[in-house]
């Protein structure tokens, strides 16, 4: 009898000692993830790194490899949303070797989800898809939680948006509209606006902008969700030729993303190309190119910069995780395997990258020059106007056009008068002495005479056309 009693009392004991793990091990989890999607969405990469080192080095002592494998993934993922995908893949790697035996649905259903974003990334759809489905089965058979909970919807989301790429697009709806009736959240609002966006279905798109902006005013929101809101909301704008909301949205897209220390700079650039486009809609060349500019340089300084930046971060936290002190001493050897698979995978994706960049920039190069040539030719229409009224703000707008004119003129003669300079201008601009009599109300005999001293300053020899001289300075 007290044999049954103590082994009663022991199977309790252990009981609530597994009970009392398992609360720690799903603290663990939660505080971690809520600490390091607040940490990302704000951009504070260094932060997200220490974090994540920390909470490594605690999983270690816990002996919870789950734990282990999503710090790994916490990077991975950054790593992976700023294309850096030679170390992602070593982190999803390491994620999985500490998943191998693990018995946790949610978190395989997280790794095969970051693998599916992964794929996602390198336009491999259909892989991207298949590690999709391979979550859904895990998230599925998982125990349910608050962390479960908040993961399946994403799961339909990003299913929704794979389809759509692959132009499934009613198996793609009733993906977006799941996941968005289990979260209903700003971002999965604006999911399902973007889907109607791209199937130009704007009587839907509006009814979703209406209910996404309603959310915003309602409850707290992301920068990183408020970046998102507008730029879908300036892409619908644009759709409804709506050009000056769309202006006001896509700025306040920028502006949100300025906040967030740029989480998103990935994403960016498409509001630089869409207000490049707006403008030269809007017949406003000036800040056509000036967009167009922007885009360009944007996807310049992603490809170097920030990617600079996170492989800085990451060897820092590779670095923690290879001491044979503290870690298995096979790691090593490993870390050197994954890093040749890594880099394999990378040069086919560098190669077929460099390629297709190539193409892009000898596309954005034409645009470049047509916007260019639109701005040029509308700054001159504006000279032109000017001088013909004999307008007082002449000058100044032909140096705009012509910048290094003037200067050019006052190194032959420093003497040289606005009264001449203006009239100069007028030359440079092929206007006859008819004309020129014509806008400045003078004589026609005046302005011939006017010629003849310019030859005299400026050192115009007699068998030389005065125009071709203008022709020459400052082309």
């Amino acid at each position: 009898m007290i044999c049954v009693v103590n082994m009663g009392i022991l199977l309790c004991i252990l009981s609530c000692n597994k009970n009392s793990q398992d609360k720690e091990k799903e603290n663990f989890d939660s505080v971690l993830l809520k600490k390091n999607t607040e940490l990302q969405l704000s951009g504070e990469y260094e932060k997200l790194i220490e974090l994540n080192i920390g909470y490594l080095k605690k999983a270690a002592k816990m002996q919870y490899k789950e734990g282990k494998a999503l710090c790994y993934l916490n990077i991975a993922e950054i790593n992976i949303s700023t294309e850096n995908y030679e170390k992602a893949l070593i982190l999803l790697e390491k994620a999985g070797e500490n998943l191998k035996d693990s018995e946790s649905g949610y978190h395989k259903a997280v790794l095969y989800d970051d693998y599916s974003q992964y794929y996602s990334y390198l336009n491999l759809i259909d892989k991207g898809i298949m590690y999709n489905n391979k979550a859904f089965y895990y998230i599925k058979n998982a125990k349910e939680s608050a962390l479960t909970k908040k993961l399946l919807p994403r799961l339909y989301l990003t299913r929704g948006i794979y389809f759509a790429r692959k132009g499934w697009f009613g198996t793609s709806l009733k993906c977006i509209m799941k996941g968005n009736k289990l979260e209903n959240s700003v971002y999965s609002n604006c999911m399902v606006a973007q889907y109607y966006l791209i199937r130009h279905q704007l009587d839907s798109v509006r009814v979703y902008m209406a209910k996404t902006s309603e959310m915003m005013h309602k409850q707290k929101v992301s920068d990183v969700e408020s970046f998102w809101v507008y730029s879908a909301m300036g892409y619908y704008y644009y759709e409804i030729n709506n050009s000056d909301e769309a202006e006001k949205a896509f700025q306040k897209a920028l502006e949100m993303n300025i906040k967030t220390d740029r989480t998103y700079s990935s994403k960016v650039y498409f509001v630089y190309k869409a207000l490049a486009e707006l403008y030269k809609k809007k017949n406003d060349g000036g800040k056509a190119y000036y967009y167009l500019k922007k885009y360009m340089e944007e996807e310049n300084r992603m490809a170097t910069a920030r990617m600079a930046a996170m492989n800085r971060s990451t060897e820092n936290f590779i670095s923690e995780i290879k001491p044979e002190s503290d870690w298995h001493r096979n790691d090593l050897p490993l870390a050197i395997a994954l890093s040749i698979t890594a880099l394999t995978i990378s040069g086919i994706y560098v190669q077929r990258t460099i390629k297709t960049q190539r193409l892009k920039k000898r596309a954005l190069k034409q645009e470049t020059e047509e916007l260019k040539s639109h701005v040029r030719a509308k700054m001159l229409k504006e000279v032109t106007e000017l001088a013909q009224k004999n307008d007082s703000s002449f000058l100044m707008k032909f140096k705009e056009l012509y910048p290094d004119f003037i200067s050019s003129l006052l190194k032959i003669n420093p003497d040289l008068e606005n009264s001449e300079l203006a009239f100069c201008a007028m030359l440079k601009l092929h206007f006859s002495s008819k004309e020129i009599a014509d806008y400045t109300f003078v004589q026609h005999r005046s302005v011939q005479q006017k010629k003849y001293r310019i030859r005299k300053r400026l050192n115009i020899s007699g068998e030389e056309d005065i125009y071709d001289f203008f022709d020459r300075i400052s082309n």
